[in-house]
């Protein structure tokens, strides 16, 4: 079989990652990685052994200034490439994207780019076969992805008539904290709806979600709480039976010993986890109500690693190398070593 060539354009927190998922899949293969940094991060990526692409001469000077040997700058790479995955910062993929579509490359952007960037918004459960054969998309956010994943799962059931959502987000990414961020506050974002509601309906129109965000002065990962309108009456335990049907959401519990994130990242680290990451929506199973037809339940994101395995079913329902969902989603899941439960 035919190896998909696959390059990734910035080699940051969610490109070294898709990177290192690209290697651990049989179909696939890593083209290279390119970036504009010479320090500690893309060296890294020499140590493992990947082919270091520069963004431009500008930024080829520096690697070569800095020691760092490159195969040539990203023209290069695209050239050789059937897909390529961009993973620079917010609103530069955009300005990337003519250089892709003058070579008739299919491409990924990540959730910080509009929907309209592409015209079609990705997440493996709900809607693959929508991107079957595409040029390109767009995989949503962390958060718009775990809001797709589970209510996706409650819609299926027939459970899902609305839902309310408010967000504690990470207030920055963990290796940047010293950087930035905020302490000893609270910044609750000004618009209600917060931009995550309606970024899940770019993947599901059908969704009625509304949700209410505020930055929170931690960075390990993101909580959620919801108050969903169920269709009818209903228990935890087919809520729960619901939840369960999707491959990608896991459950703990606070009997375990798990009752915040930080105990949840001690755990993905003590399983081994690479960068101690959680591809999984972890939801907290002892802490699920249902009041008639009315359900609470939260939840945890890791920002950094939620997105990793959707990219990699993107890469496939793109260039057509599996056509069905269930099959991409299986392999990635398995290569990657997701579980619905954690322990046990």
């Amino acid at each position: 079989m035919n190896k998909i060539k696959v390059g990734v354009n910035g080699y940051g927190v969610i490109g070294k990652r898709v990177a290192d998922a690209v290697e651990s899949q049989d179909d696939m293969e890593l083209a290279g990685v390119c970036d504009v940094s010479a320090d500690w991060r893309i060296r890294v990526a020499v140590e493992k052994g990947f082919p270091v692409f520069a963004f431009d001469d500008a930024s080829d000077q520096r690697m070569a200034d800095a020691g760092v040997g490159t195969s040539g700058t990203l023209a290069v790479m695209l050239d050789g490439s059937d897909i390529v995955v961009d993973c620079t910062p917010k609103k530069i993929a955009a300005q990337n994207i003519e250089q892709y579509r003058s070579r008739n490359l299919k491409f990924i952007v990540q959730g910080g780019e509009k929907h309209e960037t592409t015209g079609h918004s990705f997440s493996a459960e709900n809607n693959y076969g929508t991107a079957l054969g595409r040029d390109s998309t767009r995989v949503v956010s962390c958060n718009t992805t775990s809001i797709v994943r589970t209510l996706t799962a409650l819609k299926s059931a027939g459970l899902l008539a609305k839902a309310r959502g408010t967000l504690l987000r990470r207030a920055t990414d963990p290796w940047e904290s010293h950087l930035g961020g905020i302490m000893n506050t609270l910044v609750p974002e000004k618009e209600i709806p917060s931009h995550q509601g309606p970024d899940a309906q770019t993947v599901d129109p059908e969704l009625d979600v509304i949700t209410a965000a505020v930055k929170v002065p931690e960075t390990l990962s993101h909580l959620h709480y919801w108050n969903v309108q169920l269709t009818r009456t209903s228990t935890s335990e087919e809520v729960l039976e619901a939840f369960a049907s999707s491959t990608r959401t896991a459950f703990i519990k606070y009997s375990d010993g798990l009752p915040a994130n930080n105990t949840v990242k001690e755990l993905m680290l003590s399983l081994g986890r690479p960068y101690g990451d959680m591809y999984e929506v972890a939801i907290w199973e002892d802490m699920v109500k249902v009041v008639g037809d009315e359900l609470f339940y939260a939840y945890l994101v890791d920002n950094q690693a939620i997105v990793i395995p959707e990219t990699i079913d993107a890469i496939r329902a793109l260039t057509g190398i599996e056509e069905s969902a269930e099959r991409s989603i299986e392999k990635t899941n398995k290569t990657l070593g997701i579980k619905t439960r954690f322990l046990g």
